[in-house]
């Protein structure tokens, strides 16, 4: 098939750090590519990829605010793609509302994968009501749960992220220290994971970008707890990088504090065998298998995202000492289910499975 996939300018496919999105469109191009399909990118020109590229910014443009907030700056990412439509069987575009308004102008079927929130809460409030005013569009969600937002929209499919298992090969588990992996910011529970493994007495690893929008929440919540406990903060790292540390972690905390719709590091902890402790949220029970790649834990029904939360803090506690407490043979059988459950639900393969179906299907009904 002759596919264009349309991403936002903001970083480079793949991205160079932290850019789940990017990463996610990157293997799914190369696979297309392997098996066959004849796929155009519409992306930022310093994007790598054995697709055909097509970009108006030479450069990735970076999290600049003044851009993101510009309508213009993303139109003219997306309009080329439409203009030149007819060249296309499928246009898959990720997360751009502007597609949802100049699809109604060609003829070739559209796919949106919606790669965030869209409930009514959301900041960005816009984004929910757009999203209503297009109901018949062909929505592709990451989660069954994400769908809970706007019900009403034309879910063509489920689709889950899926990541290239090479790339982060199992590991055992042998450092005597948690991880953390993310962006820096109150929904992502950076300070309840700290304070968990400084009541534990256990160190910390921490693997994150800081986006200039949080950076005062960097530094006011976050950098002086790292004088405090026993933590490591290293920035951004690569993907051997990362799986490295997940591999070594005992395991991989992740204390969300909002709707997450999907959570790409709990994917790629448990395929290097670490255990997840997660806050039922969001997608959370969708990936993690309670008790058998790791715990689920409730946290507080009510919560303030700039707040601790403290009930939520002292669940994980409970579930971190039960997995620091299991006998080797316990611990290694859990590692192995968590390998075993990525490779069964979470594989780049599986992924591009699910969107060469949502391409034939959308395809024969226009």
């Amino acid at each position: 098939m002759r596919i264009a996939q349309v991403v936002a300018p903001w970083l480079p496919v793949p991205p160079q750090g932290y850019g789940g999105i990017e990463e996610v469109v990157y293997q799914l191009i190369e696979e297309l590519v392997d098996r066959g399909h004849e796929v155009t990118l519409f992306a930022s020109g310093d994007s790598k990829t054995r697709a055909r590229l097509s970009y108006v910014f030479t450069d990735a443009l970076g999290n600049d605010g003044n851009l993101k907030n510009n309508p213009y700056t993303l139109l003219q990412q997306v309009y080329p793609a439409f203009k030149r439509a007819d060249e296309f069987e499928v246009i898959h575009s990720h997360s751009l509302i502007q597609s949802l308004f100049l699809e109604q102008f060609v003829r070739t079927p559209v796919a949106h994968t919606i790669h965030g929130t869209i409930t009514r809460g959301d900041t960005n409030w816009q984004k929910y009501a757009l999203y209503k005013e297009f109901p018949k569009s062909n929505y592709i969600s990451i989660s069954n749960q994400q769908r809970t937002g706007i019900p009403e929209l034309n879910y063509v499919a489920t689709v889950y992220n899926g990541i290239d298992m090479a790339k982060f090969p199992a590991g055992l588990g042998a450092g005597k220290y948690v991880a953390w992996m993310g962006r820096i910011t109150p929904k992502k529970g950076v300070v309840e994971a700290i304070e968990v493994a400084r009541r534990v007495g256990i160190p910390m690893k921490i693997a994150a970008f800081v986006d200039p929008i949080d950076q005062s929440f960097f530094d006011a919540k976050v950098k002086p707890l790292l004088n405090i406990a026993d933590v490591e903060f290293l920035g951004e790292l690569y993907d051997h990088e990362r799986a490295k540390l997940l591999g070594e972690a005992k395991a991989c905390l992740f204390p969300i504090k909002w709707q997450e719709p999907f959570g790409l590091v709990m994917v790629e902890a448990m395929a290097t065998g670490t255990p997840v402790i997660a806050f039922s949220r969001g997608s959370i029970p969708e990936i993690i298998v309670d008790g058998q790649t790791g715990y689920i834990v409730p946290g507080s029904t009510h919560y303030v995202p700039e707040e601790l939360d403290e009930v939520g803090v002292n669940q994980m506690i409970d579930a971190l000492k039960k997995i620091l407490v299991m006998d080797e043979q316990t611990y290694l059988a859990l590692r192995n289910n968590c390998h075993k459950h990525v490779e069964d639900h979470f594989t780049v393969v599986k992924m591009v499975d699910g969107y060469e179906n949502v391409y034939k299907q959308i395809s024969s009904q226009s």
